[in-house]
This record gives structure tokens, C-alpha cells and sequence, in this order.
């Protein structure tokens, strides 16, 4: 009697019962090593806007338009504010130059004394300034932004390790550590000082072009006398343009709480006592520092003829801003009264 085909069978039954295994020795094979991290595009970066256009912003929206004046310094506008004199004559035109951070109605001297002068019978231009330089965005080259990307790129992937565990030394860092020099430093190095002193020229560009544009718009109305008025770094400011630019419409400097800005050149000693102008120097006496620095510049003023300096300090009132403000005011329209000095007639 002939046997079944047994040889068939158990080869059927032998790969049926194998083809379970064959996704597990798929599951453990070893998967491709990943390839090298891509650092990812860096998007572009959109224009910041200044923290000062900020504030004229909401100050347009405050204050009544007539008011508000829209200059052109340049390629740039800007806000200034202004009020005409309480008089049928009027004095003379005051223009304001705010300090660091303020804007054109600072309540601290810039805003009270725009707005109280007009009583005396002097108009007012109160400017807008662009944000302090040192607050300005640092221009990044673009080699600079890809240098970033590919550091935090390499960051993302793991230390190479050696057998005590420990990271292995790159060959340039091993030979720093044998010869005792300092490891090498990124060819990205910080701005070079070149690069700090075009920042800080392209600062003081802009605010000599809008101190420009005030006194252009000023001399629109053929006023008696024009004076300047620069509070805190924009007393600064204000003695700079009549350094370097020698107006021949402006005879009168006034300063109040002088600073100068961080990194800027020269000391206020060393220009405003030099200024053939009348000028009124407000300072406070609370600070040893103001008061050395006022002491300073009258010195300086000593050693100057033919120009009327007058220093006025003052006691300040923290717990009455109010009181403090009128106290300046008062200061300012007396000095105005008896040391103004007039454009010489055509």
C-alpha cells in the first residue's frame, strides 16, 4: 500500500510555522544611523519699532492735534509738540530737547515747562527723540546669525565620548591645553570699536538732524530770539549742535540737570563753558555728583570771557513733584526775563 507524501507535508508545515518570525527579525535589525542635524532656517527678523514711536504714538492719540507737529529729519519723521505763546507778541520761541527715554511730554521739566512758559510769553517746541544709542539694536552680520545656527546645531548632538567616559579632546583644543595657551577664539569676535563708534556717530546724526528740523520749523515764524533747552543727556545734545553746527539764529543755551550720555565725548565741561552764548546752568545740589559736575563747568566758565554764564542750583522735592516743577519754572522764566539775549538786528 503506498505511503502519503511526507516529505511534502512537513516542508508546508515548517514554513508556515516560520513565517511568524519574520517581522521580528525585521523589528531587530539595526536602523540606519540618523544622517547630520540641519540647523533649521533662520526666519527673517522683522524691523523693530523704537520704544520712542511707541510713545508718540500714544501721545497723538492723547493730545490735541494742534499740538502736534510732524518734523522731517533726513529720511525720518518725528513727532515734536507745540504751543504758541499766551501773548499778543510773543518772546521768542523755546525748543525742549528731552533726555534718554523721555518723550516731548515728559512730566519731569520737559512737559511742565512746555506747557507753563507760554504764560510768559514764549512759545514752545517740545522735540521727539530717537531711543537712547545704548538701547539701539546691535546690527548682526549675517555670517553671525549662521554661526549661532550651526553652534546650537552642534549643541543638539551628543559629546564623543572615550573610554574613561570623558568628552575627547578636539586635536586644536589638546595641543592649547600642552602649550599652556588660551583655547582660540570664535572668528565671530563682538563688534570692533570701529564698529561702537560708527554706531555712535550714526546716534548723534540723527539727533542733530532733528534739533535741525525743530529750528528750521522755529524760524518759520521769524520769532525775536530763539532759545535752547536741553534736560538731561538732552542738555548734552543741545550744547553739541551749537558746538558743532555754530547756528547763527540761536543765542541762548539752557541747561537743566546736565548728563552726559554713556560713552559720548566730550564732557559738558569741556564745550559748554566755550560757547559764545548766554547760558543758564539748573542743576540740583542733593547729589554729590551734580554738584561736582556743576562745579566743573563754572570753573571752566571762568576761565571763558566775553559770554554770560549763570549757575542756578536748586533743592529737589521728591515728595512734591508738583512744587519741584514750579520751582524750575520760576527759575527758568527769571533767567529769561533778565539774561535773554536778542538776535542782533538785520
Amino acid at each position: 500500500m503506498p505511503r502519503p507524501a511526507q516529505p511534502t507535508r512537513l516542508a508546508l508545515c515548517l514554513a508556515l510555522s516560520l513565517a511568524p518570525l519574520v517581522p521580528g527579525w525585521a523589528e531587530d535589525a539595526p536602523a540606519s544611523p540618523p544622517g547630520p542635524a540641519v540647523a533649521p532656517a533662520t526666519p527673517a527678523r522683522p524691523a523693530l519699532e523704537e520704544r520712542s514711536q511707541d510713545e508718540a504714538s500714544a501721545l497723538q492719540q492723547r493730545l490735541p492735534q494742534k499740538q502736534q507737529q510732524t518734523l522731517q529729519a533726513g529720511e525720518e519723521s518725528f513727532l515734536a509738540l507745540w504751543l504758541p505763546a499766551n501773548a499778543p507778541q510773543a518772546e521768542g520761541v523755546v525748543i525742549i530737547v528731552p533726555g534718554d527715554g523721555e518723550n516731548p511730554d515728559w512730566p519731569v521739566a520737559v512737559g511742565p515747562l512746555r506747557r507753563k512758559l507760554p504764560d510768559a510769553g514764549w512759545q514752545t517746541l517740545a522735540l521727539g527723540l530717537p531711543d537712547p544709542q545704548d538701547s539701539q539694536p546691535v546690527p548682526r552680520k549675517e555670517s553671525a546669525d549662521k554661526a549661532a545656527a550651526d553652534s546650537d546645531a552642534g549643541a543638539s548632538s551628543k559629546d564623543v565620548q572615550g573610554e574613561s567616559g570623558a568628552a575627547t579632546p578636539t586635536p586644536e583644543s589638546t595641543a592649547e591645553a600642552g602649550s599652556g595657551e588660551p583655547a582660540q577664539a570664535s572668528s565671530e569676535a563682538p563688534p570692533a570699536p570701529d564698529a561702537a563708534i560708527e554706531r555712535r556717530k550714526a546716534y548723534a546724526d540723527r539727533v542733530m538732524a532733528r534739533i535741525q528740523a525743530g529750528l528750521d520749523f522755529a524760524l518759520q515764524g521769524k520769532p525775536k530770539s530763539i532759545v535752547l533747552l536741553g534736560h538731561g543727556t538732552g542738555a548734552y545734545w543741545a550744547a553739541r549742535y551749537l558746538a558743532e553746527r555754530e547756528p547763527g539764529e540761536i543765542h541762548n543755551l539752557l541747561i537743566v540737570n546736565a548728563e552726559v550720555p554713556r560713552d559720548f565725548r566730550p564732557a559738558l565741561e569741556d564745550m559748554v563753558p566755550r560757547l559764545q552764548l548766554a547760558t543758564g546752568d539748573f542743576y540740583y545740589k542733593d547729589r554729590r555728583v551734580d554738584r561736582d559736575a556743576a562745579k566743573a563747568r563754572l570753573q571752566a566758565s571762568r576761565r571763558e570771557t566775553g559770554k554770560t554764564y549763570v549757575q542756578i542750583g536748586m533743592n529737589a522735592l521728591p515728595a512734591d513733584r508738583a512744587t519741584e516743577q514750579d520751582q524750575l519754572y520760576r527759575r527758568i522764566r527769571g533767567w529769561l526775563s533778565l539774561h535773554i539775549k536778542q538776535a542782533p538786528a538785520e
